[in-house]
């Protein structure tokens, strides 16, 4: 096998400026769909667990949609089959201080409204976990819907919809690659701009898995943490003891239940 080592060190320890930007890219857009996706998915949680079905009738066939189809269909749907069909076409849009250009603006909505789908059936399962008497005890109090939802509900939910929410981040930075198809200069697409001028292409893409790999493991200990501060304090223990950092990151050792 020809492998050039000095190549794969070279790009790996002092990346081009290509490779930066399109690493700047795949951080930048994995935080703000997630973001995004979180706020809707809350929306559409809330709407499919209300009792008006003009509510959540859309949101059940949303998340049917979304979660039923895959990603990559939805991105290139979102930004090439709505301008085929005289739909709505994606132009670059001058922001002043940059330009965004319509390609990353069609990625960033499919990220969003397939994370969304996501996220709505996670915050609600979280909902679902709590008791029903709080629910009851926050009404005989005379707490209206939006009170109770936002004062008790939602914030013991939360210790339950940080661990898969964090699960879903470290796929979003993954899921970032599929906006290839599209041109979106992500750390894939910039790869492969590199590779057609070096013609190293297992080299730069052994480095891209090195990158993703680091973003990753780096999440992973972010994740551990807060999980540890912000997770249920039941479950806490028992994670520091079966789910600590090294074994989330590389996927094995976990204690096991007894029989």
């Amino acid at each position: 096998m020809n492998f050039d080592l000095s190549i794969f060190w070279e790009y790996l320890l002092r990346p081009s400026t290509v490779y930066l930007h399109g690493l700047g890219l795949t951080l930048t857009i994995s935080v703000i769909a997630q973001a995004l996706g979180t706020i809707l998915g809350l929306f559409i949680a809330l709407s499919g667990i209300s009792k008006y079905r003009s509510l959540n009738l859309p949101a059940r066939f949303f998340v049917w949609a979304f979660r039923g189809t895959p990603l990559l269909v939805q991105i290139v749907f979102i930004y090439t089959g709505l301008a085929a069909a005289g739909i709505f076409r994606f132009e670059d849009l001058d922001l002043g201080l940059f330009v965004l250009p319509g390609n990353i603006q069609a990625g960033v909505l499919a990220l969003t409204l397939n994370e969304a789908a996501y996220m709505a059936e996670i915050i609600r399962a979280g909902i679902g976990s709590v008791g029903v008497g709080q629910t009851e005890a926050s009404k005989s109090l005379g707490m209206t819907y939006p009170l109770y939802m936002r004062r008790i509900i939602l914030p013991q939910a939360a210790r339950v919809v940080i661990p898969p929410l964090g699960n879903e981040f470290n796929a979003m930075l993954k899921n970032t690659t599929l906006l290839s198809v599209i041109g979106v200069p992500e750390l894939l697409l910039a790869t492969q701009m590199v590779t057609t001028v070096t013609f190293r292409v297992f080299e730069l893409y052994l480095v891209v898995a090195c990158y993703f790999l680091t973003l990753t493991t780096l999440w992973g200990f972010v994740q551990a943490y807060i999980e540890r501060r912000f997770g249920e304090p039941a479950a806490r223990e028992a994670k520091r003891q079966s789910f600590s950092a090294y074994r989330r990151i590389f996927g094995f050792g976990e204690a096991r239940e007894p029989r």
